[in-house]
């Protein structure tokens, strides 16, 4: 064996070992806080250990991350009962693209698409919160809450479906929700009807709108995340919204497991498809309180503030996965 060959051996030996170090919790918090900017500040900070823990273990609870069906306030946000006073939640509503209108609160969001047949809405905050922002919402941006004709559920906690019985009641739409969430919303005190199972791939159509919806399981058993074509004065964008972000020392390992391949596919999904635009479930996932003022204050010829690019995107879900790599780790013994 000549000398070339021995250090060619000793640089892939050690290539190797450095890329076995490098599969660690710190590792993988590090290359997400590398990317970490004002479009994504709020996925690492929800999805990303605050620190590797060199003894901590994922422990086999409930699937869901940081905010499982509760808000701040600590409301379960289902069914009647009264929420927090509504200067603490109220947010207006806004219209942010040609057809995408923000009806959320100050910390959860539900969107309005409009299209040549009526409304799609996705998500519908807790309970107290629906028909102040969602129905009033649609009435103050001159819309028809009656024209809502389809609902999206990205996950069954009850900052998402608390007011879906309230919409399917109300307005009754055709509701789509993932078959094991529909099995988790069951168990509330007053549940929904269960009504449209989603598929992998599906197209949602409406009018001249489709939305694609993915199975993406990690958040809760059969999260969803969604393309949502959108236009700005006419040109075309397209938003993505990666349905449940929020991960914690509670998320089981297979659910961890399934959250990295999850974030990884639909990484690759929204790069083939061209998205160029993030839309959450949660304001502090995109800074969307700080984004919708900013766009109240948009003047003509101004870039519109919530398109990203296609590598904000990027970013966007290779802070999640990597997020979920780093509590992965953890679960696994490699701080």
């Amino acid at each position: 064996m000549t000398l070339f060959h021995v250090l060619g051996a000793g640089l892939t030996i050690g290539a190797v070992a450095f890329a076995q170090s490098a599969d660690t919790a710190t590792a993988h918090r590090n290359a997400a806080m590398a990317l970490v900017d004002s479009n994504n500040r709020g996925v690492a900070h929800l999805a990303c250990p605050a620190e590797p823990a060199p003894n901590a273990i994922a422990t086999p609870a409930g699937p869901g991350g940081r905010g499982g069906g509760r808000g701040a306030s600590g409301f379960a946000g289902r069914g009647p009962a009264s929420g927090p006073p509504r200067e603490q939640w109220y947010q207006p509503p806004q219209q942010v693209f040609d057809n995408l209108y923000y009806l959320g609160t100050k910390e959860h969001t539900s969107w309005g698409v409009t299209t040549s047949a009526g409304i799609i809405l996705i998500d519908t905050l807790f309970s107290y919160a629906t028909k102040d922002e969602i129905e009033d919402g649609l009435r103050t941006m001159h819309l028809d809450p009656a024209d809502i004709k389809i609902l999206i559920v990205t996950h069954a906690h009850g900052d998402h479906d608390g007011g879906v019985k309230y919409i399917q009641d109300t307005f009754k739409p055709k509701v789509i929700m993932g078959a094991k969430d529909w099995a988790m919303a069951a168990q509330e005190a007053n549940p929904p009807r269960h009504d449209t199972d989603a598929t992998d791939g599906q197209k949602v159509t409406l009018g001249d709108t489709t939305i694609t919806i993915y199975i993406t399981p990690g958040h809760t058993p059969s999260t969803l995340s969604l393309l949502v074509p959108v236009k700005d004065h006419g040109e075309p964008h397209l938003a993505m919204e990666w349905g449940g972000t929020a991960l914690s020392a509670r998320t089981s390992k297979d659910m961890l497991q399934s959250y990295v391949s999850n974030a990884g596919r639909f990484l690759d999904v929204a790069a083939g498809a061209g998205a160029d635009v993030v839309i959450g479930n949660h304001t502090e996932y995109n800074d969307a309180i700080t984004k919708l003022a900013q766009l109240q204050a948009r003047l003509p010829g101004d870039p519109h503030l919530w398109v990203i690019g296609k590598e904000g995107v990027r970013r966007y879900l290779t802070v999640a996965q990597q997020c979920g790599k780093a509590y992965l780790a953890i679960a696994e013994g490699r701080p």
